[in-house]
């Protein structure tokens, strides 16, 4: 395969994590937006096959090989953990998809009474408490969000790749004319969720970390965040505009099977197993015939989880420092040496999974 088709299967491998497990928080909040404008067909069944159960029966040497490479990075299993340091009250830590799927909004066990519990709520960031409020705010900031020089997509595909564009955002309730200027990445996130997931966003059904916040909210809890929406969406444009084009062409590419990897991703959240999240999307590019490129991948991993784990366990030291505190962050950002749990062992906090 070409060096090309590589980094574009890599770059919707990755995007297709970030979505699931990471955010960006901000492209939530403009796809309620944008499908508010545009008006959104009826929810369905996102459907989809366990890539895991397939495996099990015709690859095992596969899922052997996923399971042995999650073993090799700490903290790689489990969702819910209690944080301790120095007699302060405990403090808790899950680490979300950011989706409306009902199994996954149920939380796991003991996470609903840590969450009541706890004086404050942190999360990613706090301006997801008013989607349509932190929408507008990016839209007076065009820079982040839409293509420079007056351009639009259509400038960057073939005739036949549009076509591909605008069936596929048409299946998800969205217009290409409307969303023609924003940038490749906002819409290879369009396409990459399934139409039920931005069906049941469009409806009003909130995704885990948004109803966390606006609980927070509701029951006089203090809600803090630890980035803003503005610096997630730098970070997404930090990397190169080749990198999210050829993620968006190779998500069209994909088609329904981009489904058959979120429910298997929904599915290792559910079991705790993160660390096989991302070892199982590598072996999904594998099965279809697909490289992978460790360029991109060390560097969307770089840019979008490891310089940010940093940040978030950096400005979440002092929160928790009191206890009483509820954070919920991506999954993806809680496993490995670089991961939010290792980085807040480092600055004294104790933390245990919950069982």
């Amino acid at each position: 395969m070409a060096a090309g088709a590589a980094d574009a299967v890599d770059a919707w491998l990755l995007l297709l994590a970030r979505l699931a497990a990471l955010g960006p928080l901000v492209l939530l909040g403009m796809l309620v937006f944008v499908l508010a404008i545009a008006g959104a067909a009826r929810a369905g069944d996102c459907g989809g096959a366990d890539l895991m159960e397939r495996w099990q029966a015709t690859a095992p040497d596969r899922i052997a090989a996923i399971k042995a490479e999650a073993a090799r990075v700490p903290n790689s299993h489990g969702t819910f953990w209690k944080i301790t340091r120095d007699g302060a009250a405990p403090s808790y830590l899950l680490g979300t998809m950011h989706v409306s799927d009902p199994r996954v909004l149920a939380m796991p066990k003991g996470a609903a009474e840590a969450f009541q519990q706890a004086k404050t709520v942190v999360v990613e960031s706090d301006e997801i408490a008013d989607d349509r409020k932190a929408a507008v705010a990016l839209m007076a900031r065009p820079e982040l969000t839409m293509l420079d020089d007056g351009k639009t997509i259509n400038d960057y595909l073939m005739p036949q790749d549009q076509a591909r564009l605008r069936d596929g955002l048409a299946a998800r309730g969205l217009s290409l004319d409307l969303v023609s200027r924003m940038r490749p990445w906002m819409l290879a996130s369009f396409v990459a969720l399934p139409p039920c997931e931005l069906q049941r966003k469009a409806a009003g059904e909130a995704f885990l970390d948004k109803q966390l916040a606006d609980r927070a909210l509701a029951e006089g809890k203090a809600l803090k965040g630890l980035e803003t929406l503005a610096e997630q969406v730098e970070a997404m444009n930090s990397l190169p505009v080749a990198f999210h084009l050829k993620a968006l062409l190779e998500t069209l590419a994909m088609g329904d099977k981009a489904q058959d990897v979120l429910r298997t991703t929904t599915d290792l959240y559910l079991s705790g197993a993160i660390g096989m999240i991302l070892p199982m999307m590598e072996a999904a590019g594998a099965d279809a015939g697909q490289a992978d490129d460790k360029g991109a991948s060390a560097d969307f991993e770089k840019r979008i989880i490891l310089d940010r784990n940093q940040v978030m366990a950096t400005r979440a030291a002092p929160m928790l420092a009191d206890g009483g505190v509820f954070m919920a962050v991506g999954a993806l950002h809680l496993p490995g040496e670089g991961g939010v749990i290792a980085l807040l062992r480092q600055k004294g906090f104790e933390i245990t999974p919950v069982e």
